[in-house]
C-alpha cells in the first residue's frame, strides 16, 4: 500500500487541474481513510449501487464544486457502468504503487508498469525519481525509461549508449566500480549489456566492465572486422569518439596501456617497420615502435630526410604523442642535422666569404645540433636515441666543428686586421645602431643584450617573435671583439670612443671608465641619457612602473644572463641547450612586457657567442703548450692576455691596435677550436676564441605593428561528388598556402551531419604543411556513416569542418559541402 501522504499529494496535483477524481480501490484498502485524505475543498463521495444519484449531483445539484468519487470492489464493464462516461473524461485514479509512479512520471507507453514493477527498489528514494523525472519525454517507451535511469545512476544526463560507456569506461580506468556496482544492485546490469549487443555487438554469457574494454580492442586490433550483419560501425565511431573527446581521452589511454599489456600486443608488432605502422595509434607500444625504428633508420642512413619528416608530421595527431614530441623532435633535427652533412662542402676562401657563409647557412647545423641535444636530453625516454645520438656527435664534432674551425682559422692566420667589409665591428653597435634612432630625441632604445646568446639561438628567436601577432624581427650580425669573452662584449656594445684591457686586464674600460657591472654600465650611459638594468628587475616590475621606466630614459639597456651563468660553470655546462630554451621563452616574454610599457624601439644582441660539444671532448682538442711571455696576465680556456707573449704555432697572436684595442695587451687566441687545459674548468663549453660560433654575433631588430598579421592558414573542401552512395565517403581537403611565421597552423574537425544529428565519426586534421609544393598541402577525411544514418536516406547532408573558438570550449563552423545521402539496399552490407 502507499501512504496515505503519497496519496493526498497525487491527489491534490490532479484537482490543481479537474473537478472530479475517479478512485478505484479493488480491494477496498483505503475505505477507512478516505475522510482522514483531509482535502480543502473537496468532497468524498462513495459509490454504493447509488450511480445515478452520484452523477445527478457531480453534474446537476453541485456543478462546480470539487469532488472524490471512491469506489471499491468490482466495476461494472461497458454499459452497464453508470458512470463510464465520467471516468472516461476525467480518468481514473488506483492508489497502488506502481500506478502512482506512473502517473507520476507522465508515462503512458506499454511496458512502464513493468519497468516500474521490476525495479521497484530505484523508485523508493524520491531524490533519484526526481533526476529521472528531469531526463523523461512524455512518449518515452520502456527501453528509453530503462536507459535514463540508467543515466541517473551513472549521476549523468546523457542516456545515449556511448555516453553510458563512456562513463563506466573513466570509472574502470579509474580503478572502481562503483557506479556499473550500482547497476547490478538495482537490476539494470542485463539491460545495459543486451543494448551493448545489440548496439555495438558485444555478447559474453558473462559480461563485465573489463571484458568489454578486451573486447573492443581486440576489435580495433582487427580494423572492427566483423561477419555480424550490419558489422560493428557502431562500436567503431563510438570508440574514437571516446578516445578522441577530452573527457574521456585520458581514460581511453589508460585503458589502452592494460589492455596492450593484457593481449601482449608489443609481441606483435616487433617484425613490424615505422611504415607498416602509419596510420596507427591504438597503443602507445606503437609510438615506441615507430620512434624505435625510424631513430635507427636515420642513425644508418636508410631514410630519407622527407620521409622521417613525413613520417614526424603524420604522428602529431596521436593520442600519445604528448610523451612523445621531444623524441620525434630529436629524430627530426638529427635527420636534418645528417642530411646537411652529408653534402656539405667547409671550404673557406676568404675570411669575409667564412662570415657571411656563417650566417647565411652554416648557422643551421650549429642549430640543428643544439635542437637534437636539448630534446634528447630532456626527453622522458630517450633510451631509444643511443645509436643515433653517438652518429650525431661524431659527425658534428668531426665533420663539421672540427673541419670548419681548420677551414676557418686559415683565414683568421691571414688577416692583419680583426674587420671585415660585410659585417660592421661589435664596437660600432652603439654609434650605428642605437644612436641613428634617438639623434632627433624624439625616439627611445630599448637594447636586451642575452650574455651568449649565440647567432643560431637568436635566429629562433627571430622566428618565435616573428610568430607573434602584430611583431617583426630582422636578424643581422656584427663582428665580435676578441677576445670574445663577457668583460670585452659587453664593453663593445656601449657607447664609447676608445676601449681597452685595464692594466690586468679586467675590468675593461670604456673611454678610461670601468665599465663592469651595472653601477658602472650606469654612469657611461648617463652621458646618452640611458639606463642599464637587470632583466629580472624588468621582470619584477609592474605594468605602469615599467612605462614609468621607460618614460624617464631615452636609452635602457637590459642584461639577461642564463645560457653563459649556465655554460660557465664546470658542474652545470652540459645544461647549456636547456638555459638556450629558457633564454628563448624569457626573452620573448620580456619583449612583450616591454612593448606593453610603450616600447617601439627594441634591439636584442649579445656580448658573444660559444662553442659547444655534449660529449666529452678528446684530448686531442687541448692544447699540450702553455703560453709563454714576459707577462701571461690572463690564461682562460679560449684566450690569453699578457706583455711579450712568444709566439707558438698553437695560438695566432694579436697586437692590441690588430684587434682595436687602445692598450698594451698583446691577445692570443687557441687555434681552431682548441682548448687550454685549465683545473676545475669545463670543456664541452667555451668561448673567448675566434671560432665563427664565437664572433658571430647577432643583432635583432624588433618592431611591434598597430594591426593584426597573424591569421590561420586557409583550408579549401573540395568535394568529388555531391552524392553518398555507400557507408563511407572521402572527402578531399586542400591546404591553400604554405604555412609560414605569420600564417598559422589550422586544426578543423570533420564530420557528417544532418541538421544537428552526427551521422558520422568525427575526424580532427592539422594544417601545418611548409611546403610551397601543392602536392603536399592535400589531406583527405575519411568519414564512416554510422548505421542510424540509413534513417536520412534520401536526404541532404552537410559535411562540416568546425574549429575551436580561441580559449573556449566552443566550436564553430568554419567550411562546409552538401550532399545527398542515396543509398541502395545493397549498401548496407558495406558496412
Amino acid at each position: 500500500m502507499a501512504e496515505a501522504s503519497t496519496i493526498r499529494e497525487h491527489l491534490a496535483r490532479r484537482f490543481s487541474a479537474q473537478r472530479i477524481v475517479f478512485w478505484h480501490d479493488p480491494e477496498g484498502d483505503y475505505a477507512s481513510e478516505l475522510d482522514a485524505l483531509g482535502l480543502d475543498g473537496v468532497e468524498p463521495v462513495r459509490v454504493e449501487n447509488n450511480e445515478y444519484a452520484v452523477k445527478n449531483r457531480l453534474l446537476h445539484v453541485a456543478p462546480k464544486s470539487k469532488f472524490l468519487v471512491y469506489r471499491s470492489g468490482s466495476v461494472p464493464t461497458g454499459v452497464s457502468n453508470w458512470l463510464l462516461d465520467l471516468e472516461l473524461a476525467y480518468g481514473v485514479f488506483t492508489a497502488d504503487r506502481t500506478s502512482l509512479l506512473q502517473q507520476e512520471l507522465g508515462l503512458t507507453a506499454d511496458g512502464i508498469d513493468e519497468v516500474v514493477r521490476t525495479h521497484e527498489k530505484f523508485f523508493r528514494a524520491a531524490k533519484r525519481v526526481q533526476s529521472l523525472k528531469a531526463l523523461l519525454d512524455p512518449d518515452d517507451d520502456a527501453d528509453k525509461l530503462r536507459a535514463k535511469m540508467l543515466a541517473v545512476l551513472l549521476g549523468q544526463r546523457e542516456h545515449s549508449l556511448l555516453e553510458l560507456t563512456r562513463t563506466l569506461l573513466i570509472e574502470n580506468a579509474a580503478g572502481g566500480d562503483a557506479k556499473y556496482r550500482a547497476l547490478v544492485d538495482y537490476g539494470l546490469d542485463e539491460f545495459h549489456w543486451k543494448g551493448a549487443d545489440a548496439i555495438y555487438g558485444y555478447a559474453s554469457p558473462s559480461p563485465s566492465v573489463d571484458d568489454f574494454v578486451l573486447w573492443v580492442f581486440r576489435r580495433a586490433i582487427d580494423g572492427f572486422k566483423s561477419d555480424r550483419p550490419g558489422g560493428l560501425r557502431n562500436i567503431q565511431l563510438d570508440f574514437a569518439s571516446m578516445r578522441n573527446d577530452r573527457r574521456s581521452t585520458d581514460a581511453l589511454t589508460a585503458l589502452a596501456r592494460r589492455a596492450a599489456s593484457d593481449l601482449d600486443y608489443a609481441s606483435s608488432v616487433e617484425d613490424a617497420t615505422f611504415r607498416d605502422l602509419a596510420g596507427n595509434d591504438l597503443f602507445e607500444e606503437v609510438e615506441r615502435k615507430i620512434i624505435s625504428d625510424l631513430a635507427h633508420a636515420v642513425a644508418e642512413r636508410t631514410v630519407t630526410a622527407r620521409d622521417v619528416s613525413d613520417v614526424i608530421r603524420s604522428r602529431q595527431s596521436s593520442i600519445w604523442i604528448d610523451g612523445y614530441r621531444k623524441l620525434y623532435a630529436a629524430i627530426g633535427s638529427a635527420s636534418e642535422l645528417l642530411n646537411e652533412l652529408a653534402t656539405l662542402k667547409l671550404t673557406v676562401s676568404s675570411f669575409d666569404e667564412g662570415l657571411d657563409r656563417y650566417r647565411r647557412e652554416w648557422f643551421r647545423i650549429d642549430q640543428l645540433y643544439r635542437q637534437f641535444v636539448f630534446a634528447a636530453r630532456t626527453a622522458e625516454h630517450s633510451g631509444p636515441l643511443e645509436a643515433l645520438r653517438a652518429e650525431v656527435e661524431k659527425f658534428y664534432s668531426n665533420k663539421f666543428v672540427y673541419e670548419l674551425g681548420n677551414a676557418w682559422q686559415q683565414q683568421v692566420d691571414a688577416v692583419d686586421r680583426w674587420r671585415s667589409s660585410v659585417l660592421r665591428p661589435q664596437t660600432a653597435f652603439y654609434a650605428e645602431h642605437v644612436a641613428p634612432l634617438i639623434r632627433d630625441g624624439r625616439k627611445k632604445v630599448v637594447v636586451i643584450i642575452s650574455d651568449a646568446l649565440r647567432y643560431e639561438v637568436a635566429e629562433e628567436l627571430g622566428t618565435r617573435i616573428r610568430q607573434e601577432d602584430r611583431f617583426d624581427a630582422t636578424l643581422d650580425a656584427v663582428l665580435g671583439v676578441l677576445p670574445s669573452y663577457t668583460q670585452l662584449g659587453m664593453a663593445a656594445l656601449l657607447p664609447h670612443k676608445t676601449i681597452g684591457h685595464s692594466k690586468k686586464g679586467d675590468p675593461v674600460l670604456v673611454d678610461g671608465q670601468r665599465s663592469d657591472g651595472t653601477a658602472n654600465r650606469n654612469k657611461v650611459l648617463c652621458a646618452v641619457d640611458g639606463k642599464a638594468i637587470q632583466a629580472e628587475d624588468v621582470l619584477s616590475l609592474s605594468r605602469e612602473e615599467l612605462r614609468e621606466l621607460y618614460a624617464q630614459h631615452q636609452v635602457l639597456y637590459v642584461y639577461h644572463d642564463r645560457i653563459d651563468a649556465t655554460g660557465d660553470k664546470a658542474r652545470t655546462e652540459r645544461q647549456a641547450f636547456e638555459a638556450a630554451d629558457d633564454t628563448l621563452r624569457e626573452l620573448v616574454d620580456l619583449v612583450k612586457r616591454l612593448t606593453n610599457a610603450n616600447a617601439t624601439n627594441i634591439l636584442i644582441t649579445a656580448d658573444h657567442g660559444f662553442l659547444f660539444q655534449d660529449t666529452a671532448l678528446a684530448d686531442a682538442f687541448y692544447l699540450s703548450t702553455l703560453p709563454q711571455g714576459d707577462e701571461v696576465t690572463v690564461t682562460n680556456r679560449r684566450y690569453v692576455l699578457g706583455r711579450a707573449l712568444k709566439d707558438d704555432p698553437a695560438f695566432r697572436t694579436f697586437e692590441p691596435e690588430q684587434v682595436g684595442l687602445d692598450s698594451d695587451l698583446q691577445v692570443q687566441i687557441p687555434k681552431s677550436i682548441h682548448r687550454l687545459r685549465l683545473p676545475g674548468a669545463g670543456s664541452r663549453f667555451v668561448h673567448g676564441g675566434a671560432a665563427l660560433q664565437e664572433i658571430v654575433v647577432p643583432v635583432l631588430t624588433i618592431n611591434k605593428k598597430r594591426k593584426s598579421d597573424t591569421r590561420l592558414v586557409n583550408v579549401e573542401v573540395l568535394p568529388e561528388s555531391d552524392k553518398i552512395t555507400t557507408g563511407q565517403v572521402v572527402v578531399k581537403l586542400f591546404q591553400s598556402e604554405p604555412v609560414s611565421e605569420k600564417v598559422r597552423p589550422r586544426t578543423v574537425r570533420a564530420g557528417l551531419f544532418v541538421g544537428e544529428t552526427l551521422i558520422s565519426n568525427e575526424q580532427e586534421l592539422t594544417f601545418d604543411q611548409e611546403s610551397t609544393d601543392k602536392r603536399d598541402r592535400y589531406q583527405s577525411a575519411h568519414m564512416l556513416l554510422s548505421q542510424d544514418s540509413t534513417e536520412f536516406n534520401n536526404r541532404a547532408v552537410e559535411f562540416r569542418l568546425v574549429e575551436r573558438i580561441l580559449n573556449t570550449n566552443q566550436w564553430r563552423v568554419y567550411a562546409k559541402a552538401m550532399y545527398t545521402l542515396k543509398r541502395s539496399f545493397a549498401s548496407d552490407f558495406d558496412f
